[in-house]
């Protein structure tokens, strides 16, 4: 559970990440995979930068959440 965990809160903070980044500066084309993330939902247009902000901190909060359950603290 631990390492699914992990695996998805990285890729999320990646993903997350990079978008914030491509949204804000605009000119990285090799982060282009990051629309993929956002334009598959059409009630994010126009709220992008917020939609990549929220996939950053859900996948930092996941990696906390495996983190906790790592150390035995459970859920």
């Amino acid at each position: 559970m631990k390492k699914i965990l992990e695996f998805a809160g990285t890729a999320l903070l990646v993903v997350g990440g990079c978008g914030v980044i491509r949204e804000l500066t605009g000119w990285f084309p090799f982060l282009g995979f990051t629309r993929y993330a956002v334009e598959t939902f059409g009630f994010l247009d126009g709220k992008e930068l917020f939609a990549y902000a929220v996939y950053a901190v859900v996948g930092f909060g996941m990696l906390m959440v495996a983190d906790r359950a790592g150390r035995g603290g459970g859920f």
